[in-house]
């Protein structure tokens, strides 16, 4: 039994602090979510940007017809379709589209990456179709073989016929993110699976409450992982994307919901936003004061959370340092042996159950070093090794204590004198 060297106490906290709540998803697969939606209010506007709208109705039938031609040119559940795009309406277009074709998007911010990084990504994803827009194409290193196809161009519009698609499966891949490496690596391609997102999306607190007639800003990167959570958040809920120009600040003075990381906020005068009702903090620890001077105006989420673990573990209002984990979610506290530690002592976070994502790309070392069997859960299931430290406080919240990289030398209590945090590199 993985808890018996710990007493009945800790074992029972280990159960009661380190899983999240038990909640059905009803709607497992993202873009079955934004189908309702579409059904349901077709003139309900999905998107704007610079001016221009985009209704649910019409973002279903562009993306449809799209979806149609991926099928056409051979593409798959379980496929890779690049989304090299900037942030604007035929990027939300395409994107959908690759959902429904069954496929999971690969994005990246065709006007910031250089040909040299969008090249590896191509060969590391495997993505045989890239879309972009017309005056990016030329930007695309596009090899022999492969597909490039213009979003703003009205060709892919054509339906035509279209084979009957493939029905995906939930633990199929949604899209894929490339994070950095560490120690001198390149960046990764992490695979997020329909199950991991719509687990965040789709549950409290990682919907953030979000409802139709809500205006959520779009103001990150499409390569970054909070813009999955920005974009598909909005839309799995039948709300509003406010999708940002060169001046953020617009786009979120407009905004009910805004998802962020610390560096956007930084540059956003909280006062200016006065119809805000929440926000969440995502990618990196958000300073303190930071937090209180937009807590004074809405509700401030703080979640945690390395993108490998489908974008938070996490989620909190007390402090930036602690959370709760999500719902049908695990979080442990381990020592170097992979064993639990006593409430309150300081250890290497693992997460398990439905925010563990389906891996990395082509990297079967790093898979291995970052992933291990969940003797917890059991029944097959595995937990991701998130590098972080944590310990968890009395009153059951998860305090993080930063990387492990950082601090090789900590001791973990409990553990006889030399020993010392496992880092792997």
């Amino acid at each position: 039994m993985p808890l018996r060297h710990l007493t009945p106490r800790d074992q029972h906290l280990f159960w009661q602090y380190g899983r999240g709540a038990d909640v059905p998803v009803h709607e497992p697969l993202v873009h079955r979510a934004i189908e309702r939606h579409a059904i349901a209010h077709p003139h309900a506007v999905a998107a704007e940007h610079h001016g221009a709208t985009l209704t649910y109705g019409e973002l279903d039938r562009y993306a449809g017809a799209l979806a149609a031609r991926l099928v056409r040119e051979g593409v798959r559940p379980g496929d890779h379709v690049g989304l090299f795009a900037r942030r604007s309406i035929p990027m939300l277009v395409g994107l959908f589209a690759v959902l429904k074709a069954g496929a999971a998007y690969v994005p990246q911010d065709i006007g910031r990456t250089p040909p040299d990084r969008l090249a590896d990504v191509i060969r590391t994803a495997r993505t045989r179709v890239i879309l972009t827009q017309k005056e990016h194409a030329p930007r695309v290193p596009l090899p022999g073989g492969h597909r490039l196809i213009a979003l703003d161009d009205p060709a892919p519009y054509d339906p035509g016929p279209m084979p009957p698609p493939l029905p995906p499966h939930p633990d199929d891949g949604c899209c894929v993110l490339f994070v950095p490496g560490t120690a001198g690596r390149r960046t990764h391609g992490v695979r997020l699976t329909h199950r991991n997102l719509a687990n965040l999306l789709l549950t409290e607190p990682g919907g953030l409450g979000i409802r139709p007639g809500d205006r959520v800003a779009q103001l990150l990167g499409i390569a970054s992982a909070p813009a999955a959570w920005e974009i598909l958040g909005c839309l799995t809920r039948g709300a509003t994307l406010a999708i940002g120009g060169t001046d953020t600040g617009a786009a979120a003075r407009t905004a009910t919901v805004l998802i962020a990381t610390p560096a956007v906020l930084s540059g956003i005068d909280p006062a200016g936003c006065p119809h805000l009702r929440t926000v969440a903090v995502a990618g990196e620890p958000c300073p303190r004061p930071l937090a209180d001077r937009w807590s004074s105006r809405a509700a401030l989420l703080h979640s945690r959370g390395p993108a490998e673990a489908a974008l938070a573990t996490t989620m909190g209002r007390r402090t930036p340092a602690t959370g709760r984990p999500l719902p049908n979610s695990t979080v442990y506290v381990l020592g170097a042996d992979r064993r639990p530690l006593p409430i309150g002592e300081t250890g290497e976070v693992w997460a398990g159950g439905d925010c563990v994502p389906a891996g990395y790309l082509g990297d079967d070392t790093l898979n291995a070093e970052r992933y291990a069997p969940d003797p917890f859960l059991g029944a097959g299931r595995t937990m991701l090794h998130t590098r972080g430290l944590g310990r968890w406080t009395p009153d059951g919240h998860l305090e993080h204590l930063g990387r492990a990289a950082d601090r090789p030398l900590l001791r973990l209590a409990g553990e006889r004198p030399a020993g010392a945090v496992t880092v792997r590199r």
